[in-house]
């Protein structure tokens, strides 16, 4: 009889399905959400605004969250999480107006910061050497994506055939049962507050570490081109006369590649080196946005769209396990907690940034600002690699 795979043992798939069960949380609120805002009337600005407030909880909790993972372990912080996914999901169930559905969003966003600060701190321990931690944060990035990539169609569904309440209920069915997945990963003795108040702020306080602070820095610019490159098709596939579908499928080939590029990390983990894999992608990604504006058609669209699928997915497992490298054990939630912060953060204001940008100059600046910043962040991952090494 053959023995289950170690992380098997360690209940790894309950904490990769809690997390896709938190995120298609906040997926589904958000999108039913911004439908019944349409619906009724709201205008495009409002959808704007719900979308921002459901990145302001991780910016607002992400670095408590990472001290109640460390000091608590998993269990406490994914029941916190799982509570507020609950309370925004009926929350718009019950009274659904642009005066619940704001909070709703902003509820459920807190609940993704909160458990995946959990989760990709879990997942680290779970993580034996530099291989395994790799193939661990493959499978923890591709929760996400497999939520956000179903949860939309199925509450579109839903939608259509019982109306937006039914998706709001079945938005509130989904952090209780992230949370009773979660409840079957073994426990692990929590830390408790034996360090006292002093290490309130202690989270900052690891800045003053230059692989961290390198780590930072890349994932900050990683994370704005693929919001570039989020912003920029539909506003160039528009110009360009292409249809919605055309659109849709040169958004949905970046999704793709990025799928397709972390199943490979999970396979091939191992053998690969995570500085190696960071300076590929951001060179591709330099190379792929100078060009994106003369790409020809929907066919060129589809080609750098999944080059860039394939580099900008690889960056989060490699940051995550890196991460897990160049800081201290009994600090890892905290590390975790500073780069929800800067990613929500950047996800909450790059979007404007690009819109300015773009109305002032060219659809492409965008674009074309990103590859200079990944072009100079090829020092930033020099010094990582260095870290890594020492």
């Amino acid at each position: 009889m053959n023995k289950p795979h170690p992380l098997l043992e360690r209940g790894f798939h309950w904490l990769i399905l809690s997390l896709v069960g938190v995120h298609a949380c906040m997926a589904v609120t958000r999108v039913t959400a911004a439908l019944w805002l349409l619906h009724h009337g709201y205008g495009e600005w409002t959808v704007g605004a719900l979308i921002s407030l459901s990145a302001a909880g991780p910016v607002l909790l992400s670095l408590w969250a990472g001290r109640q993972a460390d000091a608590h372990g998993l269990h406490r912080p994914l029941a916190i999480g799982a509570g507020l996914g609950l309370a925004g999901a009926l929350l718009a169930l019950a009274w659904p107006s642009p005066w619940t559905l704001a909070p709703a969003a902003l509820l459920c966003g807190s609940a993704v910061g909160i458990m995946a600060v959990a989760i990709q701190r879990e997942a680290g321990l779970m993580g034996e050497d530099a291989g395994e931690l790799k193939r661990v944060f493959s499978w923890v990035a591709l929760g996400p994506a497999f939520s956000n990539a179903t949860a939309p169609v199925i509450a579109g569904l839903i939608i259509d055939a019982a109306g937006e309440r039914a998706a709001f209920a079945f938005a509130a069915l989904l952090p209780f049962a992230a949370w009773r997945l979660g409840r079957m990963v073994p426990r692990r003795p929590a830390r408790g507050h034996g360090e006292g108040p002093q290490r309130k702020h202690a989270a900052w306080g690891l800045l003053k570490m230059d692989g961290l602070r390198n780590l930072l820095l890349l994932n900050v610019v990683l994370t704005a081109c693929w919001d570039a490159h989020s912003f920029v098709v539909p506003v160039v596939g528009h110009a360009k006369g292409l249809s919605a579908s055309s659109i849709g499928l040169v958004l949905g080939a970046f999704a793709a590649a990025a799928v397709i590029v972390r199943l490979v990390i999970a396979r091939w983990a191992a053998r690969i080196d995570e500085m190696l894999v960071l300076r590929g992608a951001m060179a591709l990604v330099t190379v792929v946005m100078l060009v994106y504006a003369w790409l020809p058609g929907t066919a060129g669209l589809l080609i750098g769209s999944s080059l860039l699928g394939l580099a900008l997915g690889s960056y989060q497992p490699m940051i995550l396990s890196a991460l897990h490298q160049v800081t201290p054990a009994d600090r890892h939630g905290q590390a975790l907690g500073l780069r929800m912060l800067v990613s929500s953060g950047m996800s909450m204001t790059m979007p404007m940034g690009f819109g300015l940008l773009a109305s002032g100059t060219v659809a492409f600046a965008p674009l074309w600002l990103m590859a200079g910043l990944a072009a100079a962040a090829q020092w930033p991952a020099h010094q990582v690699r260095n870290s890594l090494r020492g």
